[in-house]
């Protein structure tokens, strides 16, 4: 492989021909600020918040799209290129609603991160603004086009990790907007749920609905875990907050999936609070279901086993396991099977 040479910042670096700009200082630790960037999903450069100033060339180029060039010299924190950034950021907040202090993206916002950065406070380009009505119709997300920035991600995402098209651009100029077909609501368009969109969002134009008003990023505990509802094997995030589930993150370093996640994984957590749900062993007794400790209901089952093997045969006794569990458990329902019970009569769900 071609390594190329060049300077960001006083510092040599040397990656991979065809490599961008940015990504080649992130190989060094040198951070760049980007709003449309996504290691996700396809470029498109349209932010221009990761402009750098390269040497020779008089103008910013948008380092996320640039390839770097044997001897490049760059820089990305100089005064043309902070002024630039500034400028971008003030546009941006021009027509963006000053909601930093109930806004649900708040702690997880980039576009408030970098205005803090950068020292922006306002924005002196005043006229006519949004003033779209909030789509609340999705159960599941939240869509508030009025912070939305036009950085394309959803639009991405939808198309290229999710294969549904559903979003796309509307109109031009002032007006455009990243919207569904024909700007129906959420509930009414071809959406899947999956919630890619809320993933990639960089400010809260998309949430997840389902945690609203249960916890600001920062006081949330993030614990890995994987998806029990198919066999797939999805990683992600459990939102905890004060010991209790408020919601699902996806994790960019899940090994099997990414961000990636269906309807079920994203937001079906919230069967683990259902009044429904059994929490303690029942044990039928004179007719009725009666609650019992775990080693009195293991006591029971063992016994009952032991009973239909001796008196029926191992054959009499058949385990079917499921997809929804992980590898180590069906192997132990297999083990158990074939060991403890004596006979070959195991199957599973997804065998065909």
């Amino acid at each position: 492989m071609e390594l190329v040479k060049l300077i960001i910042d006083g510092r040599e670096v040397e990656a991979p021909a065809g490599t961008t700009i940015l990504k080649a200082a992130e190989s060094v630790g040198i951070d760049i600020p980007r709003l449309c960037y996504d290691p996700d999903l396809s470029l498109m450069g349209s932010c221009r918040m990761c402009v750098v100033e390269v040497e020779g060339n008089r103008l910013l180029p948008a380092s996320c799209v640039t390839p770097i060039m044997p001897g490049m010299v760059v820089n990305t924190e100089s005064p043309a290129v902070v002024e630039a950034r500034k400028t971008i950021l003030e546009l941006l907040l021009a027509n963006h609603p000053f909601e930093c202090m109930t806004c649900e993206k708040a702690g997880a916002c980039k576009l408030a991160d970098y205005a803090y950065r950068y020292g922006v406070k306002d924005s002196p380009f005043t006229g006519e603004k949004y003033c779209y009505a909030i789509d609340e119709s999705n159960p599941f997300i939240s869509r508030d086009l009025n912070k939305c920035i036009l950085c394309g991600a959803c639009v991405r995402a939808c198309e290229e990790m999710t294969g549904q098209d559903n979003l796309s651009y509307l109109h031009r100029g002032y007006h455009r907007k990243a919207t569904t077909a024909g700007d129906v609501d959420y509930i009414d368009s071809d959406c899947v749920f999956c919630g890619q969109c809320v993933a990639v969002c960089p400010t809260g134009a998309l949430t997840e609905k389902t945690m609203k008003g249960l916890g600001r990023r920062w006081e949330i505990e993030r614990v890995r875990t994987t998806c029990p509802f198919c066999g797939t094997g999805c990683n992600f995030d459990l939102a905890v907050k004060d010991k209790k589930v408020i919601g699902v993150l996806s994790n960019p370093d899940s090994p099997v999936n990414g961000r990636s996640l269906c309807i079920k994984g994203r937001f079906g957590w919230d069967f683990i609070y259902n009044e429904n749900r059994l929490t303690t062993p029942l044990i039928k007794k004179d007719g009725k279901f009666e609650q019992a400790s775990w080693d009195e209901a293991y006591d029971l089952i063992a016994k009952r086993l032991n009973e239909i093997k001796a008196q029926y045969g191992p054959d009499s006794f058949a385990a079917l396991s499921s997809a929804r569990c992980t590898n180590e458990e069906n192997y132990l329902v297999q083990k158990f099977t074939r060991a403890a019970m004596g006979t070959n009569n195991v199957d599973h769900c997804a065998r065909t």
